[in-house]
C-alpha cells in the first residue's frame, strides 16, 4: 500500500503517459509565447498578475533593478510546476528534493557570489545581530554562518514536504474509492474535491513563500 502511494513520486514509473521531468520545462517553453501573440484576456490577466506581484515584492527590497525580476520569475516557475503536478499523469517535480534543492542551491550560490563580490560589508554585518554583547559575538558568527549555510536545505524541504503531504492525502483518499461502499462514494467525492481546492491553494502559497524568502535573502545581501 505504501509502495503504491509513493509510486506517484517515482520519475521512472511508467504510469500510462507520464510527462515526468519534462513537465518542469513546459513553463520555459510556453510562457515566452505570449510575447509574440495578439492581446487576449489571458495575456491581460497575466500582466495584471505580474503587476500585482511586483507591488507585493517591492516593499521588501530597496534596490529593484533585478531582485523583483528574479523573485517574480521564481514564483511563476514554482507555481506553474506545483499546479501542473495536480493534473493526472503529470509528474510532480516540485515534490522532489532534486528539483527544489537544485533551485534553492543555485539561488543561494548566486547570492553568495554577488554578496562577496559587490557587497561583502553588508554580508558580514548580518553575521552579528545588532546589540549582541562582545562575549557572544564569536558564537553568533558561528550560529549565523550555519543558519546561512542551511538556507538552501530549509527552502527545499519546506517546498517538497508540503507538496508531498498534500499529494499523499489525495492519493490515499482516491484509493479509498476502490474499497468503499457505494453510498459513501458521494461523501468521498466531496472530500476529494475540497482537498483538491486546498492543494491548489497550497501550490500558490508555497510558491509565494519560497519567493518571499529568496527576496528577503537577496535584500539582505544587496542592502
Amino acid at each position: 500500500m505504501m509502495s503504491n502511494l509513493f509510486s506517484i513520486f517515482d520519475p521512472a514509473s511508467p504510469s500510462f503517459f507520464s510527462v515526468n521531468w519534462a513537465s518542469s520545462l513546459l513553463f520555459i517553453l510556453l510562457y515566452p509565447g505570449i510575447r509574440w501573440v495578439s492581446a487576449s484576456r489571458h495575456n491581460k490577466m497575466m500582466k495584471n498578475f505580474k503587476i500585482y506581484l511586483y507591488s507585493e515584492f517591492k516593499p521588501l527590497v530597496q534596490k529593484t533593478s533585478f531582485i523583483l525580476l528574479v523573485s517574480v520569475s521564481v514564483l511563476l516557475f514554482i507555481m506553474f510546476n506545483n499546479v501542473m503536478g495536480l493534473l493526472p499523469y503529470v509528474f510532480t517535480s516540485s515534490a522532489h528534493l532534486t528539483f527544489s534543492l537544485s533551485l534553492g542551491s543555485v539561488m543561494w550560490v548566486a547570492l553568495m557570489f554577488y554578496g562577496w563580490a559587490y557587497n561583502y560589508n553588508s554580508l558580514l554585518v548580518h553575521l552579528i545581530p545588532q546589540g549582541t554583547p562582545s562575549a557572544l559575538m564569536p558564537f553568533m558568527v558561528l550560529i549565523e554562518s550555519v543558519s546561512n549555510i542551511i538556507r538552501p536545505g530549509t527552502l527545499a524541504v519546506r517546498l517538497s514536504a508540503n507538496m508531498v503531504a498534500g499529494h499523499l492525502l489525495l492519493s490515499l483518499l482516491s484509493s479509498a474509492f476502490v474499497i468503499s461502499p457505494l453510498f459513501i462514494t458521494p461523501l468521498l467525492m466531496a472530500a476529494d474535491a475540497m482537498l483538491m481546492m486546498l492543494e491548489v491553494a497550497v501550490a500558490f502559497i508555497q510558491s509565494y513563500v519560497f519567493s518571499v524568502l529568496v527576496t528577503l535573502y537577496m535584500a539582505e545581501f544587496t542592502g
